[in-house]
């Protein structure tokens, strides 16, 4: 392996994919949250940037062609089990997920069922789609746990009266309660919305790749 800018932003990759859940084991909330989004967030733009520097400076190699997807699937399945974590049994997050990461092993055993044969199944601009929404969706999901915890360091110690009185306007909000319970709400039905549509593009990716490899996968007929 050559030490090319985009392996080393690929290895990167793979190296900060477990980095995520650890920072909720160092770290108190919402300052893991902090961290978790901010290495998520920059892992996704590397993940942008090795390729796009792999082919304008025609450093492509087999190296990152078989560890950028590796990476990415790393990161992403890593960053789901941590979300789901720390929202509980949540069927609207839980059920998107599972089709996430039912379609990556499922695509993964067909790439190593098909083994050479499985370069000639591309890419496609849909699957790339699917890959930007569903880090964008993860991200904000990142940013509700941020809200989330912020809204209740800032209610320590205030009886529920108090709560509703500043949430209604009858107390100046100080704290900026009403800012974070107002992002909270929105960066979770965003972040929700488009982890759905992540998993709907990932059935309908999930289900070409399936029908490019058929004729790769039917058995020769014998005339015996």
């Amino acid at each position: 392996m050559r030490w090319t800018l985009p392996n080393i932003l690929t290895v990167a990759r793979l190296l900060a994919a477990p980095l995520v859940p650890i920072m909720f084991l160092y770290f108190a909330r919402p300052w893991a949250d902090w961290y978790a989004m901010i290495l998520f967030i920059v892992a996704s733009i590397t993940d942008y940037l090795d390729g796009y520097l792999a082919r304008a400076w025609k450093l492509e190699s087999l190296f990152g062609a078989a560890m950028d997807p590796i990476a990415d699937k790393a990161m992403v399945l890593i960053a789901l089990l941590v979300v789901n974590g720390y929202a509980g049994v949540t069927p609207w997050i839980l059920l998107p997920s599972a089709l996430i990461i039912y379609r990556e092993v499922f695509v993964a055993g067909l790439r190593e069922t098909l083994g050479d044969k499985a370069r000639a199944l591309k890419v496609t601009n849909l699957a790339k789609w699917k890959t930007t929404v569903q880090m964008v969706a993860i991200a904000i999901l990142f940013s509700t746990g941020i809200f989330e915890h912020s809204f209740y360091e800032r209610i320590s110690g205030m009886d529920d009266t108090m709560i509703l009185d500043v949430l209604e306007g009858r107390v100046a909000d100080e704290a900026g309660l009403i800012y974070f319970q107002t992002a909270w709400t929105w960066s979770t039905w965003i972040g929700v919305g488009l982890l759905w549509i992540a998993g709907v593009l990932t059935v309908i990716t999930g289900w070409d790749y399936f029908r490019k490899a058929m004729p790769f996968l039917k058995e020769e007929s014998s005339d015996a």
